[in-house]
């Protein structure tokens, strides 16, 4: 009994700490210890006049490095795969799949931030961001030129990342919200493979 004790009161310890840590503090945390998660997500797109445009939802699971599964299941299935060298994306209802490789593309996008190898201060500047919501804000600018986003907010709880918000360059605002997010789950690997199904039309490498 005296054991769970000290177990439970180093828990909330830690707990208490990475709530009261400051949003870059709890990104690092994030990055440097869940080498592995997954969860749900709902996402919404705006466009840059704030209407709605797009919703989603779906499911993921991802292990460090490079390797992640991103499924949509409404309103169009559609699956985006990658295992570390390569990323699919499939289209169930066209049974059309992009293949593309991944090379240091990863590193200046917002997936690096899930999936990536932790050299997050190659790739982004980070800034906080205040605090709102229940979260502790963080701002990430891609220090490459050519990146397709301009700003990433990261909204974060207990060394959790919760939110997304992605600003691209023509005005979209992606929003992201993580659920029944479980850190370092231990995913099968088979996730991270991707076989085109039978008379899939191919596009790509």
């Amino acid at each position: 009994m005296a054991r769970v004790l000290l177990c439970a009161a180093a828990a909330w310890a830690s707990s208490g700490a990475a709530a009261a840590a400051s949003g870059v503090e709890q990104l690092r945390e994030f990055v440097d210890t869940a080498r592995s998660a997954q969860g749900e997500f709902e996402q919404v797109v705006s466009s840059a006049s704030g209407r709605r445009a797009q919703q989603a939802s779906g499911s993921f699971v991802f292990l460090r490095p490079g390797k992640f599964r991103w499924s949509y299941d409404k309103p169009y299935p559609q699956l985006l795969v990658s295992d570390g060298e390569k990323l699919w994306s499939w289209d169930r209802d066209l049974n059309q799949v992009t293949v593309k490789r991944l090379g240091d593309a990863l590193g200046s996008t917002p997936a690096a931030i899930l999936a990536g190898s932790g050299t997050l201060d190659r790739d982004f500047n980070f800034a906080e961001a205040g605090s709102g919501e229940g979260l502790a804000w963080v701002l990430a600018t891609p220090k490459l030129a050519e990146s397709s986003f301009q700003s990433i907010r990261l909204g974060l709880a207990g060394g959790l990342l919760k939110r997304m918000e992605l600003q691209d360059n023509f005005g979209q605002t992606t929003m992201i919200v993580f659920t029944s997010l479980v850190p370092n789950a231990h995913p099968d690997p088979a996730l991270f493979r991707f076989v085109p199904p039978a008379g899939a039309d191919v596009i790509g490498d």
